[in-house]
C-alpha cells in the first residue's frame, strides 16, 4: 500500500510550491516550499508532443511566460529554451521527483495525454510510494491506478459529487464504497454558496476511510478554522503561513 499519506494528518500540501520570488510550479518554486517545510508538494502535469510529463498547470505559456505555446504541441526540448523568469524552466515531473526525493508529490492529471507519461515518470523515479496522482476525470484516476497498482489517489469530480450526496443523505454505507478506491477527498471549501466542509461531514468522509484536503486557502484565520473543523489538509499557495499552524 502507498506511504504517501505518511506521517499522519493534518498536512499542508503547497501548492504550485512556494511563489513568493519564483515563478509557481518551478524547481525553484518547490525547493523554496520544501525549505519552508513543506513535506507534500500540489502539482498538475501536462504531456509535450514527444509524450515528456511536464509540470504545468496551463495547456499554454501564455499566463506563466507570455508566450503563445501549447504544451502538448512542443517538444521537450524546445520547452526548455523558453524562460518562465529568472532562468526557469518547465520542469519535466521525472527531473522534480528525483530533484526532491524526500518530497510526497500531489499529482493532478489534467489531459487523457498525460497519463501514460505521468505514469512512465513516476515508475521511472521509483516515486510510487510518495505519490498521489488525481484527476477531475475519473477515466484519467482509474487509468492511472490501474497502469500503477497500489498508487494513492484522490477522488474525481464525478465520485466528489456522489459522495456528497451519499454524505448529506446519511448513507454511510455508500459512502465508504463509493470512496473505497482513494485516499483522499479533495473539494473547496464551498462550492456555489454550498458549504462543503463542515464538521459534520469531515467526520462522515473520515469514517468512510479518507482524508479531507481543502483547497486552495491563503488566509490564515480560514486555515486555522478549517484545522479546528478536521480537515486533514490544507492545499495552499502559502505553506510559509500554514505549516506554523500545524501541531507540533
Amino acid at each position: 500500500m502507498s506511504g504517501y499519506l505518511d506521517p499522519r494528518p493534518p498536512r499542508v500540501l503547497a501548492h504550485r510550491g512556494l511563489a513568493l520570488e519564483a515563478p509557481e510550479n518551478t524547481m525553484s518554486a518547490f525547493i523554496a516550499a520544501v525549505d519552508a517545510g513543506a513535506r507534500f508538494l500540489e502539482t498538475d502535469v501536462h504531456a509535450t508532443a514527444d509524450g515528456v510529463a511536464v509540470i504545468a498547470h496551463d495547456p499554454s505559456l501564455d499566463r506563466v511566460a507570455g508566450r503563445d505555446v501549447e504544451i502538448e504541441q512542443t517538444l521537450f526540448r524546445d520547452l526548455q529554451r523558453i524562460d518562465l523568469g529568472q532562468g526557469e524552466h518547465v520542469p519535466g515531473l521525472r527531473e522534480a521527483l528525483l530533484a526532491l526525493p524526500d518530497a510526497h508529490w500531489n499529482i493532478d492529471l489534467k489531459t487523457d495525454a498525460s497519463v501514460v507519461p505521468a505514469v512512465r515518470a513516476v515508475v521511472e523515479a521509483k516515486a510510487t510510494d510518495r505519490v498521489l496522482l488525481t484527476s477531475f476525470s475519473e477515466r484519467r484516476r482509474r487509468q492511472a491506478a490501474e497502469l500503477v497498482p497500489g498508487v494513492a489517489t484522490s477522488a474525481s469530480q464525478s465520485m466528489v459529487a456522489k459522495a456528497i450526496v451519499a454524505q448529506r443523505l446519511g448513507l454511510a454505507g455508500r459512502l465508504r464504497r463509493i470512496l473505497a478506491p482513494v485516499v483522499a477527498l479533495q473539494v473547496p471549501r464551498r462550492h456555489r454558496g454550498v458549504e462543503l466542509v463542515t464538521a459534520r461531514s469531515v467526520r462522515a468522509f473520515q469514517a468512510a476511510g479518507v482524508e479531507v484536503h481543502v483547497w486552495t486557502i491563503n488566509d490564515e484565520s480560514e486555515m486555522r478554522e478549517l484545522l479546528e473543523l478536521g480537515a486533514d489538509g490544507i492545499v495552499t499557495d502559502r505553506c510559509d503561513l500554514a505549516l506554523p499552524l500545524l501541531p507540533r
